[in-house]
């Protein structure tokens, strides 16, 4: 039970990649706060999480608006008495050709998947200085974050950000015992891959259903995309003192795509 004791926040955890990391990290020991604009999404998780022994809320939250993420952190504390385990984990994706990228695709992605990590960077190391225990913020990047892709771009864009918020918030709070780091996943199956498959046929990048999964997961060292699960464990180990000496880096987790 690695976590006995800890409370964690995972944003984006009504399905996929931060529902798997919620669960796991309640089968350790910790008490659970999952944010989701689905709301409906997010409890249902924390019912999942209850029903197998552990605690867990889910509450609704859009992690681009400051007062959202204050009264969720806020929740966390009043339901389980402080922060010590933030999980920045929301974002989406809409693909575009280059050309076509407009000022709305490029605004909305970087919103969410940028200010979003930079907001809640910051509202959840406030409520860890102000323990004065110190604390663990975790950052989901991705490989598109080590590279650009051209129907991707500003989701690379604001991925890349990710990984530079990652780099500057680590530098700025580690005088207050906190670590910042993240994780980069590939190709993951999860609803977020189903709906990029539709996207990529929508604008003439594939042709078939199951063909975008198919061609970006060829170079996969390992074989096959990965699933939820494969993630969860290099969450957990960021989350767990195992990573205390741990501050300001990307650990990738996609099977071998991106050698860096």
């Amino acid at each position: 039970m690695k976590l006995e004791g800890r409370v964690c926040i995972v944003t984006g955890a009504a399905q996929g990649i931060g529902a798997a990391i919620a669960e796991r990290l309640a089968r350790e020991g910790a008490s659970v706060v999952i944010g989701d604009l689905n709301v409906e999404g997010a409890r249902a998780v924390a019912h999942r999480i209850e029903n197998a022994g552990g605690r867990a809320i889910g509450v609704g939250v859009d992690v681009s608006d400051r007062a959202q993420v204050k009264s969720m952190i806020q929740q966390a504390v009043d339901e389980y008495g402080g922060l010590h385990v933030m999980f920045n984990n929301a974002g989406f994706n809409r693909p575009m050709r280059f050309l076509d990228i407009t000022e709305e695709n490029w605004e909305s992605i970087l919103r969410v998947n940028a200010l979003g990590v930079l907001i809640g960077i910051q509202e959840s190391a406030k409520q860890m200085i102000a323990q004065a225990g110190g604390g663990k913020i975790i950052n989901t990047a991705s490989i598109a974050g080590r590279q650009g892709y051209p129907s991707f771009a500003p989701y690379s864009a604001s991925k890349f950000a990710v990984i530079a918020l990652t780099q500057a918030g680590a530098r700025a709070l580690a005088e207050h015992s906190i670590t910042v780091n993240a994780f980069a996943p590939g190709v993951v199956d999860t609803p977020l891959w189903e709906k990029l498959d539709k996207d990529l046929m929508a604008i003439g990048d594939s042709e078939r259903e199951g063909q975008a999964m198919e061609d970006f997961s060829a170079g996969i060292l390992m074989g096959r995309p990965a699933q939820p699960g494969d993630i969860a464990g290099t969450a957990l180990y960021l989350a767990s003192p195992d990573s205390d000496y741990l501050t300001g880096q990307v650990i990738m987790i996609d099977g071998g795509m991106v050698l860096v």
